[in-house]
């Protein structure tokens, strides 16, 4: 059978279906024809007729000058609004405290340690002393530390670690305060309390509640005030030896030397020991509670004697100096920790007002009477 045009060659030419042979369409040709032209785009013939008229036209002059006018003065409020808020942000050159930043920077200063003093009265005046003279603690206002053994990385230091950081004791008494290792204060708080162990003692500070920030008064009404410890202008002296890494280093006694000579004038004999000279007086005095009892105590003018010095404090160090009124030492006892005894034995005084003190904790005070 041949193929037939016009015949889809898939489909069956019958079949038991009986279906009508499908048809493939073929193309059918089209008569050429001839594009009609078509003005696209354009504007009727009326639209390019019209022109604006004289009053138009300066019309739409005077508009578009008004509207760059506009735009240039809105340009220059900018650039002199620009310029303003640059010199109030960073201040005027040659104009002192006209820096809006420079305040606000000191502001926040100045809270920082409001707030440092409240933390550190609250959790650390117990043993360092209220005006961080000492107490079981060590002494904190000492201007040589605050030169630069006590400086902010090393403080921080501290309050992450504990006691043990200082002199390597793990049965220091001092806790862990960062909260970053467990400790009760968080950043913020190690940041303030940092900021007032740091600040000068030439400002002046308001004392304020923790809880309201409002400045707190005295019976008379008056705001309660304090100022910081670190003299700015502190230089040690070209012969000053640096502060030892350890507290306690401060305060121990010298070595004898090698030809077995006595200790310097003023060390203390061993418990025990006899005295350099007879004593006609002993006179005990007790450390407890990082204070001493008694307070005042009296010896005989132009005779020796011996004071028994009862250290009851528990690791904590002791010893007993005893100044004239000009403030010149005349006796130091040796520093020892408790719980322990020294015998003291006192060169003659002259009669006359002294003071006693503890070095390590000058907060211990008392006096004795020479008559």
């Amino acid at each position: 059978m041949t193929d037939q045009p016009g015949r889809d060659q898939s489909a069956p030419s019958g079949g038991s279906g009986g279906g009508a042979p499908h048809e493939r369409p073929l193309p059918v040709p089209r008569p050429a024809t001839d594009v009609i032209p078509a003005d696209r785009f354009s504007a009727p013939p009326s639209t390019h007729a019209a022109s604006l008229s004289p009053e138009r036209a300066a019309q739409i002059v005077r508009q578009s000058s008004s509207a760059r006018w506009v735009g240039f003065l809105a340009t220059l409020i900018v650039v002199i609004f620009s310029i303003a808020y640059y010199f109030y942000d960073l201040g005027v050159p040659g104009i002192a405290g006209s820096s809006r930043l420079t305040a606000e920077a000191q502001a926040q200063a100045v809270t920082s340690v409001e707030k440092g003093y409240n933390i550190y009265q609250a959790n650390c005046a117990r043993c360092h002393g209220a005006q961080g003279q000492g107490g079981v603690g060590p002494v904190l206002n000492d201007q040589m530390k605050l030169f630069v053994h006590l400086n902010p990385q090393y403080i921080r230091n501290v309050l992450f670690s504990g006691g043990r950081y200082v002199c390597g004791n793990p049965k220091s008494l001092m806790p862990v305060w960062d909260q970053a290792n467990g400790g009760p204060l968080n950043y913020q708080q190690i940041n303030d309390l940092i900021a007032f162990i740091r600040a000068p003692n030439t400002e002046e500070y308001v004392t304020r509640d923790p809880s309201t920030r409002e400045p707190m008064t005295d019976a008379s009404g008056k705001e309660m005030t304090f100022k910081g410890w670190r003299d700015p202008t502190f230089k040690p002296a070209p012969a000053a030896t640096p502060v030892p890494d350890c507290w306690t280093d401060a305060f121990k006694s010298p070595a004898p030397s090698a030809s077995g000579s006595a200790a310097p004038s003023g060390s203390a004999a061993p418990s025990g020991s006899a005295a350099p000279s007879a004593a006609a007086t002993v006179i005990t005095v007790k450390a407890l509670n990082i204070a001493f009892d008694p307070t005042a105590i009296e010896a005989a003018a132009g005779q020796a004697f011996t004071i028994e010095f009862d250290n009851q404090d528990a690791g904590i160090p002791h010893n007993m100096s005893i100044s004239d009124a000009g403030g010149q030492k005349v006796f130091t006892g040796e520093i020892f920790p408790g719980v322990e005894k020294r015998s003291y034995a006192v060169p003659a005084l002259p009669a006359g007002s002294y003071t006693f003190i503890c070095d390590v904790h000058p907060n211990m005070t008392g006096t004795l009477t020479v008559k």
